[in-house]
Protein backbone atom coordinates (compact mmCIF):
# COMPACT_ATOMS: atom_id res chain seq x y z
CA UNK A 1 0.00 0.00 0.00
CA UNK A 2 1.35 3.41 -0.95
CA UNK A 3 0.95 5.83 1.94
CA UNK A 4 1.58 9.55 1.72
CA UNK A 5 2.52 11.97 4.45
CA UNK A 6 0.56 15.17 4.08
CA UNK A 7 2.64 18.30 3.55
CA UNK A 8 3.33 20.80 6.30
CA UNK A 9 1.52 23.29 4.02
CA UNK A 10 -1.84 21.53 4.42
CA UNK A 11 -4.35 23.51 6.47
CA UNK A 12 -6.12 20.39 7.69
CA UNK A 13 -4.22 17.44 9.15
CA UNK A 14 -0.66 18.39 8.11
CA UNK A 15 2.17 15.90 8.71
CA UNK A 16 -0.23 12.96 8.94
CA UNK A 17 0.23 9.67 7.13
CA UNK A 18 -2.77 8.80 5.03
CA UNK A 19 -4.13 6.85 2.08
CA UNK A 20 -2.52 7.10 -1.33
CA UNK A 21 -4.77 9.87 -2.59
CA UNK A 22 -8.20 11.46 -2.16
CA UNK A 23 -10.36 12.17 -5.19
CA UNK A 24 -11.78 15.65 -4.47
CA UNK A 25 -14.15 15.64 -7.48
CA UNK A 26 -14.71 18.99 -9.11
CA UNK A 27 -18.21 20.35 -9.63
CA UNK A 28 -18.28 19.65 -13.35
CA UNK A 29 -19.96 17.17 -15.69
CA UNK A 30 -16.82 15.03 -15.99
CA UNK A 31 -16.34 14.39 -12.28
CA UNK A 32 -19.82 14.52 -10.79
CA UNK A 33 -21.72 11.31 -10.17
CA UNK A 34 -25.20 12.66 -9.65
CA UNK A 35 -27.02 10.47 -9.06
CA UNK A 36 -24.40 8.10 -7.66
CA UNK A 37 -23.83 5.02 -9.80
CA UNK A 38 -22.14 1.67 -9.22
CA UNK A 39 -19.43 2.72 -11.69
CA UNK A 40 -18.54 6.01 -9.94
CA UNK A 41 -16.97 7.09 -13.24
CA UNK A 42 -16.72 10.77 -12.30
CA UNK A 43 -14.98 10.04 -9.01
CA UNK A 44 -12.57 7.70 -10.81
CA UNK A 45 -11.70 10.48 -13.29
CA UNK A 46 -11.16 12.81 -10.32
CA UNK A 47 -8.79 10.40 -8.60
CA UNK A 48 -6.71 10.04 -11.77
CA UNK A 49 -6.44 13.84 -11.85
CA UNK A 50 -5.49 13.99 -8.16
CA UNK A 51 -2.91 11.19 -8.47
CA UNK A 52 -1.12 13.39 -10.96
CA UNK A 53 -1.58 16.58 -8.92
CA UNK A 54 -0.46 15.17 -5.57
CA UNK A 55 1.92 12.35 -6.46
CA UNK A 56 3.00 13.19 -10.00
CA UNK A 57 1.61 9.89 -11.30
CA UNK A 58 1.10 10.43 -15.01
CA UNK A 59 -2.45 10.12 -16.29
CA UNK A 60 -2.81 6.73 -17.93
CA UNK A 61 -0.47 5.04 -15.45
CA UNK A 62 -3.53 3.96 -13.48
CA UNK A 63 -6.28 3.24 -16.02
CA UNK A 64 -9.80 4.12 -14.89
CA UNK A 65 -10.82 0.56 -15.74
CA UNK A 66 -8.39 -0.70 -13.04
CA UNK A 67 -9.89 1.45 -10.27
CA UNK A 68 -12.46 -0.33 -8.13
CA UNK A 69 -15.13 1.63 -6.27
CA UNK A 70 -15.62 -0.15 -2.94
CA UNK A 71 -18.02 1.91 -0.82
CA UNK A 72 -18.74 5.37 0.58
CA UNK A 73 -18.30 6.77 4.06
CA UNK A 74 -19.44 9.83 5.97
CA UNK A 75 -17.01 10.99 8.59
CA UNK A 76 -16.47 14.08 10.70
CA UNK A 77 -13.17 15.13 12.23
CA UNK A 78 -12.01 18.32 13.90
CA UNK A 79 -8.51 19.73 13.95
CA UNK A 80 -7.29 20.95 17.31
CA UNK A 81 -9.11 21.40 20.55
CA UNK A 82 -11.42 24.25 19.53
CA UNK A 83 -13.14 22.45 16.62
CA UNK A 84 -12.74 25.63 14.56
CA UNK A 85 -11.46 23.68 11.55
CA UNK A 86 -12.31 20.23 10.34
CA UNK A 87 -14.05 18.08 7.80
CA UNK A 88 -17.51 16.57 7.54
CA UNK A 89 -17.86 14.85 4.21
CA UNK A 90 -18.88 11.90 2.12
CA UNK A 91 -15.88 10.04 0.72
CA UNK A 92 -15.76 7.38 -1.96
CA UNK A 93 -13.29 4.59 -1.21
CA UNK A 94 -11.45 3.32 -4.29
CA UNK A 95 -8.78 0.67 -4.76
CA UNK A 96 -6.33 0.15 -7.61
CA UNK A 97 -3.32 -2.08 -8.01
CA UNK A 98 -0.63 -0.45 -10.13
CA UNK A 99 3.11 -0.10 -10.57
CA UNK A 100 3.73 3.65 -10.71
CA UNK A 101 6.46 6.26 -10.58
CA UNK A 102 5.89 9.24 -8.29
CA UNK A 103 7.09 12.84 -8.53
CA UNK A 104 5.73 14.44 -5.35
CA UNK A 105 4.08 17.85 -5.25
CA UNK A 106 5.70 19.32 -2.09
CA UNK A 107 2.65 21.53 -1.45
CA UNK A 108 0.58 18.35 -1.05
CA UNK A 109 2.89 15.51 0.03
CA UNK A 110 6.12 15.51 2.04
CA UNK A 111 6.96 11.78 1.80
CA UNK A 112 5.64 8.45 0.65
CA UNK A 113 6.25 4.89 1.73
CA UNK A 114 5.11 1.47 0.66
CA UNK A 115 3.87 -0.87 3.35
CA UNK A 116 3.16 -4.57 3.14
CA UNK A 117 -0.02 -6.08 4.53
CA UNK A 118 1.92 -7.46 7.49
CA UNK A 119 3.06 -3.93 8.42
CA UNK A 120 -0.42 -2.42 8.76
CA UNK A 121 -0.97 -3.50 12.38
CA UNK A 122 2.37 -1.94 13.34
CA UNK A 123 1.44 1.33 11.62
CA UNK A 124 -1.85 1.45 13.54
CA UNK A 125 0.01 0.65 16.77
CA UNK A 126 2.57 3.41 16.13
CA UNK A 127 -0.33 5.85 15.81
CA UNK A 128 -1.91 4.57 19.02
CA UNK A 129 1.44 4.93 20.81
CA UNK A 130 1.82 8.53 19.57
CA UNK A 131 4.86 7.77 17.41
CA UNK A 132 3.15 8.87 14.18
CA UNK A 133 -0.03 10.68 13.20
CA UNK A 134 -2.60 9.21 10.82
CA UNK A 135 -5.40 11.08 9.10
CA UNK A 136 -8.71 10.35 10.83
CA UNK A 137 -10.34 8.96 7.67
CA UNK A 138 -7.44 6.61 6.91
CA UNK A 139 -7.38 5.30 10.46
CA UNK A 140 -11.13 4.55 10.36
CA UNK A 141 -10.96 2.80 6.99
CA UNK A 142 -7.78 0.90 7.91
CA UNK A 143 -9.36 -0.42 11.09
CA UNK A 144 -12.74 -1.32 9.58
CA UNK A 145 -12.03 -2.65 6.08
CA UNK A 146 -8.43 -2.53 4.90
CA UNK A 147 -7.29 -5.98 6.13
CA UNK A 148 -10.31 -7.68 4.51
CA UNK A 149 -9.89 -5.76 1.26
CA UNK A 150 -6.17 -6.49 1.20
CA UNK A 151 -6.84 -10.21 1.53
CA UNK A 152 -9.41 -9.94 -1.27
CA UNK A 153 -6.92 -8.16 -3.56
CA UNK A 154 -4.34 -10.87 -2.93
CA UNK A 155 -6.94 -13.60 -3.59
CA UNK A 156 -8.31 -11.88 -6.71
CA UNK A 157 -11.73 -11.56 -5.07
CA UNK A 158 -12.09 -7.80 -4.57
CA UNK A 159 -15.49 -7.79 -6.29
CA UNK A 160 -16.85 -9.88 -3.39
CA UNK A 161 -16.15 -7.07 -0.91
CA UNK A 162 -17.83 -4.18 -2.67
CA UNK A 163 -20.69 -2.37 -0.95
CA UNK A 164 -21.57 0.42 -3.35
CA UNK A 165 -25.17 0.74 -2.18
CA UNK A 166 -24.33 1.89 1.34
CA UNK A 167 -22.96 5.11 2.79
CA UNK A 168 -21.32 4.07 6.06
CA UNK A 169 -21.35 6.49 8.98
CA UNK A 170 -17.96 6.37 10.70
Amino acid sequence: LLLQKRSDDKILFPQRWTNTCCSHPLFNDSELDNPATEEAAGVKRAVVRKLEHELGIEQGSVPISDIEYMTRIVYKAAVGEDDQWGEHEVDYILIAVADVTCDLNPNEVSEIKLIAKEELPAVLQQEQDGEILLSPWFKLVAQKWLPVWWDAVLAGRLQDCKDVGTIHLL
